[in-house]
């Protein structure tokens, strides 16, 4: 099995990604909306990715925030809004925010389980800052670290209870962000002490859940070279040191420009940092192979981190859900919710 998850190219399988995929054994896989046509074709699809490996317990991912980043969408999946609605009801009730983002999720968690996706690349607990790209933007959950944490705990739980295992990110914060990581490289300038108390508390104070997706962003107070998918310093001293998380760490999309070099050099590098899985997103065939060549096999502590993420939910009983009346509910709170 190899510490990889790969997207796919389009709504089916090739040939050729089906054989790629049977001898290269990825540990999981990720959905984007290029791969998406309505649910029976989605379903077909994350059958034929569990079909080409021979573990069980296969991660199918997916980005499904809400807001600009979902990729179920309507007219076969309901619309959900950004973070900034729970922050913007925060700032009246806390309370509340908690209870709509948890409703929210778990409606989410429904439709990602009716087509055979089981992990959702959320909760977002980068915290928001102003004067900065808005990569993040909308999708933050507030302003504030306290904030932050409870909404975003609020959203892994409502995932968990659906069955739907939570990837918090970006670890150790990507809210500072003053360039899109897509394109190049962010940087966070401030002092270690503004990146304890802010940026790094809710990954802290989240740092029991599962999963980490890093963040494609220099903390020069820390390393002032490399950014924190592909150093060291950043993910043994902050990471698994102050932040105390012991879960499963993979990286961010290596496809993306923030990191520098090949795609087998990002490979090496994030891997030899300490991060335990490689996630590549865009389906291109010979990156894949690119990743291949780089990567090893899933193994040690990292194999034991990915057994314990994919058992977390085996003792949590699934909920109940009427969705119509949770839909009701979030229209009372003041979230919208469309009806599929």
């Amino acid at each position: 099995m190899l510490a990889a998850i790969f997207g796919c190219e389009g709504p089916r399988l090739s040939d050729a990604e089906r054989a790629f995929f049977s001898e290269t054994q990825p540990w999981g896989f990720i959905v984007f909306l290029r791969n998406i046509e309505n649910p029976d074709q989605l379903r077909t699809l994350t059958d034929e990715l569990r079909a080409c490996v021979d573990h069980d317990d296969v991660p199918i991912l997916i980005d499904q925030e809400g807001g600009r980043v979902a990729r179920l969408r309507p007219p076969h999946w309901r619309k959900y809004p950004p973070g900034e609605a729970f922050a913007d009801l925060a700032t009246k009730d806390i309370e509340k925010a908690e209870e709509a983002a948890r409703l929210a999720a778990r409606l989410i968690a429904a439709e990602l389980n009716d087509v055979g996706v089981n992990v959702d690349c959320l909760p977002i607990l980068d915290v928001r800052q102003p004067d900065v790209h808005d990569v993040i933007g909308d999708r933050a959950y507030g302003n504030d670290a306290k904030t932050v944490t409870r909404i975003g705990m609020a959203v892994a739980e409502g995932l968990m209870a659906g069955g739907v295992l939570p990837i918090i990110k970006h670890i150790p914060g990507h809210g500072r962000a003053k360039v899109d990581s897509h394109l190049e490289l962010p940087v966070a300038d401030v002092d270690v002490e503004t990146l304890r108390d802010v940026d790094f508390a809710p990954f802290k104070d989240l740092s029991h859940l599962p999963m980490a997706m890093t963040a494609h962003l220099l903390y020069p107070a820390i390393d002032p070279v490399k950014p924190a998918t592909t150093s060291e310093k950043l993910i043994s001293e902050v990471i698994r040191g102050q932040i105390g998380f012991d879960g499963l760490l993979m990286t961010d999309d290596l496809s993306m420009e923030a990191l520098g070099g090949s795609i087998e050099d990002r490979t090496r590098e994030s891997l030899q940092a300490g991060c335990d899985m490689i996630l590549h997103c865009n389906g291109r065939m010979e990156e894949m192979q690119a990743v291949v060549r780089a990567a090893i096999p899933l193994g040690g502590r990292a194999l034991e981190r990915a057994k314990v993420a994919t058992a977390y939910l085996e003792e949590r009983p699934r909920e109940e859900l009427d969705a119509d009346e949770a839909i009701g509910r979030l229209a009372g709170l003041g979230i919208s919710v469309e009806k599929v």
